[in-house]
């Protein structure tokens, strides 16, 4: 079995020589089959020429240098493309994962599981990103289903073809286990080792707690309607249509039978923004659906993830 190590690094210069060996340590003293990926994304300190000088001198680590900073999640992405083991291993490169966890993520994953999520159960960080944090796992875990203490940690385990099927983009990398639990995967957490940041400067800001929650939006239309956009556009569409029908019908009967004047009636207009409302969800519905044909007839996706096959063609 084949380790491929993935950690995203931007401007850790100081931390990349020691966190390099550290990993190496580990994967020679279980003498794990492995290669190690770094992803530069797009650093402007000396992170990618400490990494290029690693390089020469070991064949089983692979460097990625992005043309500028895109992003953890495309950074992610990117190291799952072109990772070659049978297992994929990603971690944050600031030195606050421990590489000692690995092997117990992966006897683990050995146990039936499709991706293990760490969890920082003795966190190491400033007391208001704790907190922070605490509230979007719980929010998260209440809205997807999917129960996990901890989504932030990047030290994760992951079967090779999980990961190369999650389709990350944006920021979704902190709903990796929302993305694999679509995919059909079995998710199994345990806690992990969690160290205070010695160099350089963490990149985490307030204002990622309010995409967090934007990007919660999308993850739960993914999880419930990716397939089938119409039942979400189409029942709201329906029930504004059928609101505001019943709120214009009852103003007609009021004219007609009362003679009663509804030209200046709020609820006329309230009417007809529900119905104008309803039809063009309705519309939005449609349309979602054939981009969701169009989507998967263009690249033959199916809308299902075999796991294993047994005698399929088997006609004895």
């Amino acid at each position: 079995m084949k380790i491929s190590i993935v950690v995203p690094v931007y401007n850790e210069e100081d931390n990349i020589e020691l966190l390099y060996q550290k990993i190496k340590d580990v994967m020679l003293k279980n003498s794990y089959e492995h290669e190690i990926i770094f992803i530069d994304d797009g650093s402007s300190d000396k992170t990618f020429l400490k990494m290029e000088s690693l390089a020469k001198n070991d064949k089983y680590l692979k460097i990625i240098k992005f043309r500028r900073n895109f992003g953890q999640t495309p950074a992610m992405a990117a190291g799952f493309d072109y990772a070659e083991g049978d297992v994929i291993v990603s971690m944050d490169g600031d030195l606050q994962n421990d590489p000692k966890d690995i092997p117990n993520l992966i006897a683990k994953l050995n146990e039936g599981f499709d991706v293990v999520s760490g969890w920082r159960k003795d966190r190491q960080d400033e007391t208001k990103r704790v907190i922070f944090s605490r509230v979007a796992n719980w929010l998260i875990s209440k809205i997807t289903k999917v129960k996990l203490h901890d989504y932030g940690c990047s030290l994760k385990a992951y079967r090779s073809d999980v990961a190369k099927n999650l389709h990350m983009y944006g920021e979704l990398h902190r709903f990796i286990p929302v993305l694999a639990n679509i995919y059909g995967a079995n998710i199994a957490e345990i806690p992990v080792k969690h160290h205070p940041r010695q160099f350089g400067k963490s990149k985490y800001n307030l204002t990622r707690t309010f995409r967090v929650i934007v990007d919660l939006i999308l993850i739960y239309f993914m999880q419930k309607f990716i397939t089938r956009p119409i039942h979400f556009f189409g029942i709201a569409g329906f029930a504004l249509f059928v609101i505001g029908f019943f709120i214009d019908a009852y103003l007609a009967c009021e004219k007609i039978f009362l003679g009663i004047d509804i030209g200046n009636r709020p609820m006329l207009l309230m009417g007809v923004l529900f119905i104008i409302s309803g039809i063009n969800l309705g519309g939005i519905g449609i349309i979602s659906e054939f981009l969701t044909r169009i989507y998967h007839e263009s690249q033959n996706k199916k809308i299902y993830n075999i796991k294993t096959m047994i005698n399929i063609n088997d006609k004895t």
